[in-house]
């Protein structure tokens, strides 16, 4: 069965704890998984460049989780050995002020893929529903107002030659524990350390019953929602990469014809 298969999220999604730790894909060691995820990506790198020549598709691939869960070591690995043109990626912070003086959308609108693109949102517009309701910034009526906006957003961008993936990466609180534990002991991981991680940690369980909300409300065929368990660093990673891989094939990338002078062109 093919990973946008498995890792759709279920129409009436339920995030388990126990199910961070699943392996969907492939339960063998983390040598063969590395190895697995390796040649994977080998076959991104042949497509990708392709893509960005024809000029035809756009990708966007989202990807959303709670604080460790390895949005920036799947990046590592997804796009470490891909050429970088016609690759990016975005990392969405707390909005600055120029930022905040317009719609919630604008600075998300200004970084989706252009023709060719493949663009990697490090979170996303969701954080503008998911960290707003929780800090209490915006009420239940507001965020529900969001999400139909979202929605709409999300559909234009389809219906004008957007391919779009959305991925949560779903981390335990133990793993979460962990981590953010080997930032703190690690020197050169400490720079890592904000402490709003450990606020939000406080409120794990509204996150994800928000998850849950934003996730179901939002998913759909044009849109979907993909739920990766993320605990194994190299087992997240071979999901990710699988995903990518599907969604460029589905696309069918091509070389574009050469100009016809190429057939008999002799230079002097």
């Amino acid at each position: 069965m093919k990973a946008t298969a498995l890792l759709r999220a279920p129409s009436k999604l339920k995030l388990r704890e126990s199910d961070a730790a699943r392996r969907p894909l492939d339960d063998g060691d983390k040598a063969a998984v590395k190895d697995r995820t390796e040649k994977l990506l080998e076959r991104v790198a042949e497509l990708q460049p392709m893509l960005h020549a024809q000029r035809r598709h756009k990708v966007l691939l989202v990807l959303q989780g709670m604080d460790a869960s390895g949005k920036d070591g799947a990046i590592r690995t997804l796009f470490g050995q891909i050429n970088p043109v016609g690759i990016r990626a975005e990392w969405f912070q707390a909005p600055t002020a120029v930022e905040a003086a317009h719609d919630y959308l604008w600075r998300v609108h200004r970084k989706v893929p252009g023709l060719g693109e493949l663009t990697v949102f490090n979170r996303s517009h969701y954080e503008d529903v998911l960290v707003a309701r929780v800090l209490g910034t915006v009420d239940a009526r507001e965020a529900g107002r969001r999400l139909a906006q979202i929605r709409d957003f999300e559909r234009m961008l389809a219906e004008t030659g957007t391919t779009i993936l959305k991925v949560f990466l779903h981390i335990s609180k133990d793993e979460q524990r962990e981590r953010l534990q080997a930032r703190i002991d690690d020197p050169e991981k400490q720079w890592k350390f904000d402490p709003s991680d450990i606020a939000q940690r406080a409120k794990w369980n509204t996150f994800q019953r928000l998850y849950e909300e934003v996730i179901a409300a939002t998913d759909a065929d044009h849109a979907p929602w993909y739920v990766v368990p993320a605990d194994s660093k190299p087992h997240r990673d071979l999901a990710i990469a699988a995903l990518l891989l599907e969604t460029l094939k589905g696309l069918k990338p091509r070389w574009p014809k050469p100009h016809p002078m190429v057939k008999d062109l002799k230079i002097r």
